[in-house]
């Protein structure tokens, strides 16, 4: 496999799958006042999207361990292209929450094979570049999805939005003409071990979001009806033997924590910059963009340097630099735009650069029978301590309601702050005992 043009054609499609999840947010004012509904039906058009996305990561990552990627890619990027399609024409609000859905179904094929790929088909000594490439993409979706939403909504109107997503069924003949050629393996599905898996996710978000009693008791029958099942069946969606490997355990505790600290930086920032500074959707995205910028940019030199220096020392670095934003916007925010703008331009490339290092020493420590299932679960526990964040802070928010705004976001702030410092712990427990590398 040519990973030089391979890489670079993959992580334009993961840059766009990635967009359509922050995109939509700044249209979501004229999706509730055009299909007249509430504001806790429109939101649903953000979390269905995410939610579908995480869950469908972590499966078409599973089914790699038995399936070409190439076949894997075909059906994903297929539903991907074909339900934006549909969303172009969705007039009213269950078309538009169905076509997200399918959208969902068929995003995770690029973020869950994109890393089983690098690790799969790229030397060691390389794969750092490579997934910094891929962990820059997505990092600078995140800052331009804003910016590329409010230009299209305006001009276009939010239909429109589904046709950035139709981009896929370009690139899809591409990759299928230049991934390496694989033999399906003999395999049973866990279907339950699947569904159990979608349940368990759902519930719990759903006990966070709704801060829902029953929804909790719900998932937590759920994970037990999971455990027992893990322990009598055999070949299970969730591999057991990750579960069992405590090297792997702590990526994973990291891994949440990273994504805890960027999907609630990134909720905040829009806030802190519309309720203290007034700002538009777009001066926010112009705001929030140049960290974006920064960090692809810095991708090339990122990935050589974890390749030549190592993943924990990049992993460290970037743990530190999280932290000192953190803090900085904890004593600092209220005081100018420019304090957000200059905290997210060390941010993003320091996020971008840790993420790079963790995923590159999770394949790196995984034997290569367990990369599929063991990417694709590590990604999900990073979509979902994301989604976890963002209800967590809005909650804290309302919470504060009678506090003046500034002490509210900083007191939110300190939270993940201290969320960066056990982050910080777990990765000098893990660099205490971890295998050395080679």
């Amino acid at each position: 496999m040519n990973d030089k043009i391979v890489m670079p054609v993959w992580t334009i499609g993961l840059f766009i799958v990635v967009m359509n999840t922050t995109m939509f947010n700044v249209s979501i004012p004229s999706i509730i006042q055009d299909l007249g509904i509430t504001a806790d039906l429109g939101s649903w058009v953000i979390s269905s999207y995410s939610i579908g996305y995480a869950l469908s990561t972590v499966i078409y990552s599973r089914l790699s361990d038995v399936l070409p990627i190439r076949k894997l890619l075909i059906v994903g990027l297929l539903v991907l292209g074909l339900s934006s399609i549909f969303g172009l024409f969705a007039r009213e609000f269950h078309a538009l929450l169905m076509a997200r859905i399918l959208q969902s179904a068929g995003a995770g094929v690029m973020a869950g094979l994109g890393l089983v790929l690098a690790s799969r088909y790229i030397p060691i000594e390389r794969r750092g570049s490579a997934i910094a490439m891929i962990s820059a993409g997505s990092a600078m979706a995140f800052g331009l999805g804003p910016i590329v939403g409010g230009l299209i909504s305006e001009y276009f109107g939010w239909n429109g939005l589904f046709a950035i997503t139709c981009l896929v069924l370009v690139i899809l003949p591409i990759l299928v003409r230049l991934l390496p050629k694989e033999n399906a393996a003999a395999f049973r599905f866990d279907i339950l071990g699947a569904c159990l898996t979608i349940v368990n996710a759902t519930t719990l978000l759903l006990a966070v979001t709704q801060v829902s009693a029953a929804w909790l008791a719900v998932s937590c029958l759920s994970l037990l009806l999971h455990a027992w099942h893990l322990k009598r069946a055999d070949n299970t969606f969730i591999n057991p033997e990750l579960l069992r490997n405590p090297t792997y355990l702590k990526l994973v505790t990291i891994g949440f924590c990273i994504l805890v600290l960027n999907l609630g930086n990134l909720f905040l920032m829009p806030l802190v910059l519309a309720k203290l500074f007034h700002q538009s959707a777009m001066m926010i995205g112009l705001t929030i963009a140049p960290g974006a910028i920064l960090s692809a940019f810095l991708t090339r030199f990122v990935g050589r340097w974890i390749d030549r220096y190592g993943n924990l020392r990049f992993m460290f670095i970037g743990h530190c630099m999280l932290s000192l934003v953190m803090i900085g916007f904890y004593t600092t925010l209220g005081a100018s735009p420019f304090v957000t703008l200059l905290g997210y331009l060390c941010f993003s490339p320091a996020f971008s650069a840790t993420i790079a290092s963790l995923n590159n020493e999770t394949s790196r420590i995984l034997p290569k029978s367990l990369i599929g299932s063991g990417m694709g679960l590590m990604q999900l526990i990073q979509f979902f301590g994301g989604s976890i964040s963002v209800a967590i802070c809005g909650i804290l928010l309302e919470i504060q309601k009678n506090t003046p705004l500034p002490y509210s976001f900083k007191h939110v702030y300190g939270l993940l702050f201290l969320v960066g410092l056990s982050s910080l712990s777990m990765l000098l427990w893990y660099k205490l005992t971890v295998p050395k590398q080679t």
